[in-house]
């Protein structure tokens, strides 16, 4: 079979893509990368809601943010997460 430690691994990369917002963010983020208001401009969802789901991301490794100034910019940098995303969504 194989060690199980890697197929948790693929599972929990797949657990935090798996809420359609948290997709949808990282789908968005493969095309540009972008700060939290304009994410919460293209979603029309509450700050707090893109907040949340921007931290499970950044906390499974999917995504990270850079500051410049008062302003974060995140990008996705789990290549393997940018591949899944990009196959699914054709």
């Amino acid at each position: 079979m194989g060690d199980l430690a890697l197929y948790r691994e693929k599972a929990d990369l797949l657990k935090a893509l798996a809420h359609p917002t948290r997709l949808c963010i990282v789908h968005g983020l493969i095309e540009n990368d972008c700060n939290v208001n304009g994410i919460i401009e293209r979603l029309g969802m509450p700050q707090s809601t893109v907040s949340q789901q921007l931290a499970v991301l950044r906390n499974k490794g999917i995504i990270e943010g850079r500051r410049n100034g008062t302003v974060v910019c995140y990008s996705v940098v789990n290549k393997e997460a940018r591949r899944f995303v990009n196959m699914l969504m054709g």
